[in-house]
Parts: structure tokens; C-alpha cells; sequence
């Protein structure tokens, strides 16, 4: 082989392989671009946070409930395992958390609750996966109407805390409430 015909093959081999990598960068840099321009425009605001808690339903939803009893219920239904509050205002807050960096003041802002529960097993044992969305909406001057902005996820992370230690407490109450009942039992002679 000459000179000639092996520089030939390894132009052709490293053009080929320059080629396929170009390729591959600009196949794994196209999803941040979408993800960047749907962040931009204001799409895919929808976060859902969940966990999952070994308890049975009743314990699940009561404990939602109460976790949610400052807040007004829109639709609660048990059957589905789905609740939802109403139009919460929350503009002062959202204009003093805000007023710290570059954003406008809001002229309204408004938030609601999407609450989903649902049954499952783990080791024989029963669970009840809690979901949680919150719609933060804004408005900043009359004229643009409301939009959809993502939310900072406290309140979701919050709001899933105490509905595990509502569970928590709920069940050791129980234990308890089995222990004194088997005590009181024995004592009485049955």
C-alpha cells in the first residue's frame, strides 16, 4: 500500500468518525434546547410530588384531611381518592418572596391544591401513594390575564410531611388504643 491510499483510508475513517460524534453531540444537546425553550415560553409548569406511606386508606385519607383542613375543599371524593381545594389568594406572599430578586410585583396571585391517593401493596402490607400538584397562578397587570408559573415545591414538601406524621401519629395511637383494650381484657378476667 502507498502513502497516499493510507492517508486516503485514515481521512475517510477520521472524517466518518467526526462525523458520529458532531452527531451524537448535537443528539444529546437537543433535549436541554426543547427543555429550555418549553421552560422559556412557560410550558411544563406541572410538578407532582408523592410518597408513598405503609398505612391502610382510611388512615391515608383521614390524615389528608386534617393536613388540609385550613384550606377550602372544592371537590373531595374518597371513592377515586382525590381532593382539591379552592382558589387559594396569596398575593402579598408571592410579592414579598419576590420582591428580593429581579421579578415585578404581581397585581394577583392565586393557588390551589390537586390531591391524589391511591392504593398499593408492599410485602403483603398494604400503602397509599399521596400525590400532590399545586396550580400557582399570576397575573401582573390587568391587561395579561392569568398564566401558570412553577412553584418553588415548599408547600408540596410541606404538605406531604405532615400528612406522614399525621399517619404516624394515627398509628401509634391505635397500637396504643390495642395495648390498653388486651390490658383491660386481662384484667377483667375474660
Amino acid at each position: 500500500m502507498t502513502k497516499s491510499m493510507t492517508r486516503n483510508i485514515l481521512q475517510s475513517i477520521m472524517s466518518t468518525r467526526s462525523a458520529l460524534v458532531g452527531t451524537a453531540l448535537l443528539l444529546l444537546s437537543a433535549p436541554g434546547c426543547v427543555n429550555a425553550y418549553i421552560q422559556n415560553i412557560g410550558g411544563d409548569t406541572h410538578q407532582v410530588f408523592q410518597r408513598i406511606y405503609t398505612t391502610d386508606w382510611n388512615t391515608a385519607w383521614q390524615a389528608t384531611l386534617e393536613a388540609l383542613k385550613h384550606s377550602s375543599l372544592d371537590i373531595s371524593n374518597a371513592e377515586s381518592g382525590y381532593l382539591q381545594t379552592k382558589w387559594i389568594d396569596n398575593t402579598a406572599e408571592k410579592n414579598f418572596t419576590d420582591s428580593f430578586g429581579q421579578a415585578d410585583s404581581y397585581l394577583k396571585a392565586q393557588y390551589r391544591f390537586q390531591v391524589s391517593l391511591s392504593k398499593g401493596f408492599y410485602k403483603h402490607k398494604p400503602t397509599v401513594k399521596v400525590s400532590i400538584q399545586k396550580e400557582q397562578m399570576v397575573q401582573k397587570d390587568a391587561l395579561e390575564g392569568w398564566r401558570q408559573v412553577e412553584t418553588d415545591s415548599i408547600d408540596e414538601t410541606t404538605l406531604l410531611y405532615r400528612v406522614g406524621r399525621l399517619i404516624y401519629v394515627r398509628v401509634k395511637l391505635a397500637q396504643l388504643e390495642e395495648i390498653k383494650t388486651k390490658k383491660e381484657l386481662q384484667n377483667s378476667g375474660f
